[in-house]
């Protein structure tokens, strides 16, 4: 079966994890992505630690064979070339590829793409029906456009390290780079958005995604506006503000998450917490006086949670359908039969030794039913395709790929491996 964008052309220009996420999700919607790297630096992520390698995972290369496990996660089923776009010739033959293109991604400064050439209004010149996709910290445009940011300033940035945490405790950040994950699936979906709006109408355009907009578009549909309005702390722990109870409980051999979020949730929880003496006070059974006095209500879970194992609790409120769930550790959900079953732990596999790695790396997360996504190939050698791509899209003779390797504009040790003639 084919897949979704099967035959679209993608040049990628990204690095580290927002740009390389989105084109890790057109890829596996079928997707050739073509990661374009500069043959003197390369992908900062395919020799930085954490390795993997033969001798197992290290801060140090233990081996000539060891690579990055976030390069063997987020460039798999990518195509590599290397092509030094800081020269006038290695410009000439990207916008070559460029006419042949569907989709051009990077996420440079604000600045860098027009520095480079290879900004939307140069590259629509060629390519009309393109689409240009620029993924930056702050966006393109707005004051504070051009500052630099990761994941960290971000989450900073939007409110995300004020509302994370407990009351009276200091602000930290969510315990994964969430603001480069959410804006790379943004990104995917504006590419593919635009895509579509192509096809409509033959026309191409440019996508703004900006790190900062994406993660708050997402959190602020939280009233944390009303929050000083209504006399509630920021930082609300595990609980949301609109359910109660709503939070974490503290078990004999562990954590559980419960939640009460109809009045069905609610009832249900009394009958098998033993207080259903509870339904005749008129303050437990209205949300909003437990909005207000959620404290009194986490005591009365809290006292029946400490009293059983995680198992037993997990195992009493599924059957009357609460919501809840044990706080697994990663290596715990790595092992969940669940998530296994939906194919989302995958091995790795080491291009340099051939074989698998001892690390594993998502599975594609969304599942079709007329053409499945999946990342059908491992992470490609740096430059892997080089030669292919640049006769290819590139329109290269043979002559002229060992020029470029010669100058040092493209990786000599990929063409030299490939069969030019």
């Amino acid at each position: 079966m084919k897949k979704i964008l099967e035959g679209t052309v993608v040049l990628d220009l990204t690095r580290f994890f927002s740009g390389p996420q989105a084109t890790l999700l057109l890829a596996g919607m079928g997707a050739e992505v073509i990661k374009i790297d500069d043959p003197a630096t390369g992908d900062p992520t395919t020799f930085s630690p954490p390795f993997v390698g033969p001798k197992g995972v290290s801060f140090q290369r233990q081996s000539e064979q060891d690579m990055g496990i976030a390069y063997l996660k987020r460039a798999r089923a990518k195509k590599s070339v290397c092509l030094d776009l800081k020269t006038a010739e290695g410009l000439r033959v990207f916008r070559k590829m460029v006419k042949q293109a569907d989709v051009v991604i990077e996420n440079f400064s604000v600045g860098v793409a027009e520095r480079l050439g290879v900004d939307f209004a140069s590259l629509s010149r060629i390519n009309p029906a393109l689409v240009h996709c620029s993924l930056t910290g702050y966006g393109t445009t707005g004051p504070d456009s051009r500052l630099k940011a990761y994941d960290l300033m971000v989450q900073a940035a939007v409110g995300l390290m004020g509302i994370t945490g407990h009351p009276q405790a200091p602000p930290v950040k969510a315990g994964s780079p969430l603001s480069d994950a959410i804006a790379g699936v943004f990104a995917a979906t504006g590419i593919v958005s635009a895509l579509l709006h192509r096809d409509r109408t033959g026309e191409g355009q440019s996508v703004d995604v900006s790190m900062a907009d994406c993660l708050f578009a997402l959190l602020f549909d939280e009233p944390f506006d009303c929050y000083d309005a209504l006399a509630l702390p920021q930082r609300q722990g595990s609980r949301i503000m609109r359910f109660s109870p709503f939070n974490s409980y503290e078990a004999l051999d562990g954590w559980v998450v419960v939640g009460a979020a109809t009045s069905a949730d609610w009832q249900a929880l009394l009958r098998v917490m033993g207080r259903e003496d509870l339904r005749a006070d008129a303050n437990m059974m209205d949300l909003g006086w437990r909005l207000a006095n959620n404290a009194k209500v986490d005591t009365i879970v809290a006292d029946w949670t400490r009293t059983l194992s995680s198992d037993e609790i997990i195992r009493l409120l599924n059957a009357v359908q609460v919501p809840c769930s044990p706080i697994r550790t990663m290596a715990q959900a790595l092992s969940w039969p669940h998530l296994l079953a939906r194919g989302m732990v995958r091995p790795l596999w080491n291009p340099l030794t051939d074989a698998p790695a001892c690390a594993s790396g998502p599975g594609f997360p969304v599942k079709f039913s007329a053409t499945p996504g999946d990342y059908d190939t491992p992470a490609p050698l740096p430059g892997q395709h080089t030669a292919e791509i640049l006769a290819r899209l590139g329109g290269c003779s043979a002559e002229d790929i060992r020029a470029l390797a010669a100058a040092g504009i493209t990786n000599g040790a990929g063409c030299a491996d490939a069969n030019l003639d």
